[in-house]
């Protein structure tokens, strides 16, 4: 018998290193709909994932949080579509 989970609610992800941004920024997809974590909170910027943008797990997201001194509940607040 094999158990089946569901899908995780949002996946996040990290873009790559930039000048401006050398940790990458984070990104979050939460059903079918792509948001960027900015100054102000979660940001939709569309569907399509950015070239080069890696998977992460919610813990690399927590640690990427910790590492760039963002609150680590940001995470459960991603908007909904």
């Amino acid at each position: 018998m094999v158990r089946m989970t569901r899908p995780e609610p949002v996946r996040f992800l990290r873009t790559e290193a930039t000048m401006a941004f050398p940790e990458g920024r984070l990104l979050a997809l939460r059903e079918s709909r792509m948001h960027v974590l900015a100054a102000d909170g979660w940001t939709a910027i569309g569907a399509g994932r950015p070239h080069g943008a890696l998977w992460l797990s919610r813990e690399e997201a927590e640690d990427w949080c910790e590492r760039e001194g963002w609150d680590l509940h940001l995470l459960d607040h991603v908007p909904t579509p």
